[in-house]
């Protein structure tokens, strides 16, 4: 089977959740047995992990040019499935293909937790195999040469001219083998060069069907630039979009590079924007300037000027693909991530709605039932969840994003290499711990949240840790945890339940974000790793209260019912 036959197959089994499909027991990979595989009943058990939902949004008040605009989009986002597995692993594509030829019941399951995860690995579990042959997931996906080492590529980077260097770090290439062996760069626009071409042709089409400036566009230079492998404008545009169709396609999040956290994943979101409560939110977006300004950390750090444009944007999820449908679940993100456009632009927030509001009922009210004394579950409030996870996205665009390190104009990114994503999200859910603090006490936002979102925070502290400590979030989260813990700020009892000193979190809190933003500022790749290696850990008191919740989900499935009628003409 071709990759052009492949993707449809990865398409149709990703837009509806699950697939008839299955993965015979040979397949890609070494060092694994059938023997040493889950069976039936195991596999069954892990995928319930994931409560399947339902995603359906009313359209209803779109025109038909919109709607067929969404319908094109889909079909763009579906493309970047297929890229996404290739760039997760070289051997996903013929993975998939053994994947079409049995139809057991084992087999279904296989299939069914290969698309949840993009690939033969449970994410939720280490990264251990669950396919016979699979072998250990690479650590630098496949962006990287898959017969070389972490430490020659870093070598041979250190080795080049500082323009180079700049590209063979950059988001938008793959290192490569020459064919007289030495290592060569590759731009996306040429790795990816047939999917992309593809996906940049619904684009245009959906560049067609839409009647809104804004979006038309942005869609006519994101697939420009899918050509071109030079994103700026298109990220300029999509910065300025201003339509109520909110997608964003192409490669983004780094996490897949767990060598450097150097090389960008491909995703797509198709949502839909909730225009009451985006203007709802607006007004926080003219509080960061402010808020960066009183970062507890040394002056000197912090930017007097951030980016000028800040939008937020309340949507609903039509639909996810690529880095944004494996594993767990977004509930919302900021981008871009390019310093560049942050530096000269700003970033925007995205908060997908109907997918936070199914998380929390789904996980996070049974995790406060199960972990939190009966007197604190009342203050556990999908409010005070939704806005933590606004304020986490934007504090992601304060603090030191480009510093000097020796000397060398450098980016955060670069100096912390593997472990930037990890600190990132612990910096980013801590200081907005602190920035809502900080906005209660200037009657920025209601007194009231001060009673809800730190006990609705620590519920979802598990909720989080239970992603795996191998995961950006996960690990962030335990640094958090353990911080809270040794400060006397959480805090367990007799009968297994915890809970939070009002008091002494408020102390940690502003502690550890200004530790965490220190160091990036400092771009201290031997600070972040001395944090990471004692705090990043899941503890036994811990682990005890994680195993109390089994029976709980640790995530959603989602089933992207809305987009399916789209495409099939029925919306």
């Amino acid at each position: 089977m071709t990759r052009k036959a492949l993707l449809p197959l990865v398409a149709t089994a990703t837009l509806s959740g699950s697939a008839g499909l299955a993965v015979g027991l040979g397949g890609p990979g070494r060092n694994a047995s059938a023997e040493t595989m889950p069976d039936l009943t195991q596999l069954t058990a892990m995928t319930a992990r994931f409560a399947a939902v339902d995603l359906a949004v009313d359209l209803s008040g779109l025109p038909p040019t919109e709607r067929r605009t969404l319908a094109h989009l889909v079909e763009a986002a579906r493309v970047m499935d297929g890229i996404f597995l290739r760039q997760v692993s070289a051997a996903n594509d013929a993975w998939l293909v053994q994947l079409a030829g049995d139809r057991s019941a084992l087999g279904r399951a296989r299939l069914r937790y290969f698309l949840i995860n993009k690939g033969p690995w449970s994410r939720l579990d280490q990264n251990e195999p669950f396919l016979p042959g699979a072998g250990a997931k690479p650590e630098g996906a496949n962006f990287y040469p898959a017969d070389t080492a972490r430490d020659d590529i870093e070598r041979w980077i250190e080795s080049l001219p500082t323009s180079e260097r700049r590209a063979a770090t950059g988001f938008f290439t793959t290192i490569r083998r020459a064919p007289d062996g030495a290592f060569q760069l590759v731009p996306y626009s040429v790795e990816y060069q047939g999917e992309l071409y593809a996906a940049a042709a619904h684009l245009r089409k959906a560049a067609v069907s839409t009647t809104q400036p804004s979006l038309k566009r942005y869609l006519e230079t994101r697939a420009q630039a899918f050509g071109t492998n030079d994103y700026y404008e298109s990220d300029v545009a999509w910065m300025e979009i201003d339509a109520s169709i909110e997608p964003v396609i192409g490669p983004y999040e780094v996490y897949e590079d767990e060598w450097f956290n150097y090389k960008a994943a491909f995703e797509a979101f198709v949502t839909v924007r909730d225009e009451a409560e985006s203007k709802k939110l607006a007004a926080l977006g003219h509080r960061l300037q402010s808020l960066e300004d009183r970062l507890p950390i040394d002056p000197q750090y912090r930017n007097p000027t951030l980016g000028a444009l800040a939008p937020i944007r309340v949507v609903d999820v039509i639909f996810t693909a690529g880095d944004a449908n494996r594993g767990v679940q977004t509930a919302a993100f900021n981008l871009p991530n390019d310093e560049r456009v942050i530096r000269e632009k700003g970033s925007k927030r995205v908060m997908l709605k109907n997918v936070q509001h199914a998380k929390f009922t789904k996980v996070l009210e049974p995790i406060a039932n199960v972990l939190l004394a009966a007197a604190d579950q009342p203050r556990v409030t999908f409010d005070a969840f939704f806005t933590h996870i606004l304020m986490h996205e934007l504090m992601h665009g304060l603090g030191p994003h480009d510093v000097t390190v020796d000397g060398r104009e450098t980016t955060v990114r670069q100096e912390l290499k593997e472990l930037y994503s990890t600190i990132e999200e612990a910096k980013a859910d801590v200081s907005g711990l602190w920035a809502l603090q900080t906005l209660i006490d200037d009657n920025e936002l209601p007194r009231e949240l001060a009673h809800t979102m730190y006990t609705t925070y620590l519920a979802s502290m598990f909720r989080s840790i239970r992603f795996g400590i191998n995961e950006a979030h996960g690990r962030g989260v335990a640094i958090q945890l353990n911080r809270f813990l040794d400060a006397g700020a959480v805090t367990f009892s007799a009968d297994g339940t915890c809970a939070i000193d009002d008091i002494k979190i408020k102390d940690v809190v502003r502690a550890l974000t200004r530790d965490i933003i220190t160091m990036q500022a400092e771009g201290s790749y031997d600070k972040a790793k001395a944090l990471a290696e004692q705090y990043g850990v899941v503890r036994p008191e811990v682990q005890k209260a994680l195993d109390t919740l089994a029976d709980v989900p640790v995530d959603i499935e989602p089933r992207f019912v809305t987009a399916e009628r789209l495409v099939t003409n029925d919306e």
